[in-house]
C-alpha cells in the first residue's frame, strides 16, 4: 500500500473514521463531480500524486473531459469551462488548503462561496477540503504511489 507504513494494517479504526467522513459526503449534496474538482485540485496543492491519480480516474470514469482535467490547476484563467459555482468551491478550496501559509480566508471569498451554497452544503463543502487535505497528508507522509499503468512503465523505463 505504501513505501513507508501500511497506514491501514497500522490503524485500521483511523482508515475507517476517514472512510466515515468520505461515506457522509457521498451522501450530502455535494454532486460527485464537484466533489471530485475539489479533491483534484488540493491535491495538485498539496502534491500528492496518489491522489491526484486516483482522482483524476474518477472524474474520467464520470464522464469529465480531458480539457476540465487539464486545466483544473489554472481554473482562474480557464474562462468558460468552470461554472460559478465550481469557481467558488475552487477558491474556497484553495483559501482553507493554504490557509497555515495565509492566516486567513478572504471575505471576497467567503462572500462569493456563501452565494452559491446553502449553509450546510458549505459546511459539507468545507469538510471535503478538510478531508481530502488529510488524505493527502496520509499518503504523502507515508510515501503512497500510484501504481503505474503500462503506458507509464514503459514511457518511465525509457
Amino acid at each position: 500500500m505504501s513505501k513507508r507504513l501500511n497506514y491501514a494494517a497500522a490503524a485500521p479504526g483511523a482508515l475507517q473514521a476517514q472512510l466515515g467522513v468520505h461515506a457522509y459526503l457521498e451522501s450530502s449534496n455535494l454532486p460527485k463531480t464537484l466533489q471530485e474538482l475539489i479533491f483534484l485540485r488540493v491535491s495538485q496543492i498539496n502534491g500528492c500524486a496518489y491522489c491526484l491519480d486516483m482522482h483524476s480516474k474518477a472524474l474520467r470514469e464520470d464522464g469529465e473531459g480531458q480539457q476540465r482535467l487539464d486545466c483544473v490547476a489554472g481554473w482562474r484563467e480557464a474562462h468558460g469551462l468552470f461554472s460559478a459555482r465550481e469557481q467558488a468551491a475552487l477558491a474556497w478550496a484553495e483559501a482553507l488548503t493554504r490557509i497555515a501559509d495565509t492566516r486567513q480566508v478572504p471575505d471576497a471569498i467567503y462572500e462569493a462561496v456563501k452565494a452559491e451554497f446553502s449553509d450546510r452544503d458549505l459546511v459539507d463543502l468545507t469538510l471535503a477540503v478538510c478531508s481530502i487535505n488529510s488524505w493527502n497528508r496520509i499518503a504523502v507522509g507515508f510515501a503512497a504511489a500510484p501504481k503505474p499503468d503500462a503506458a507509464s512503465a514503459q514511457a518511465a523505463a525509457a
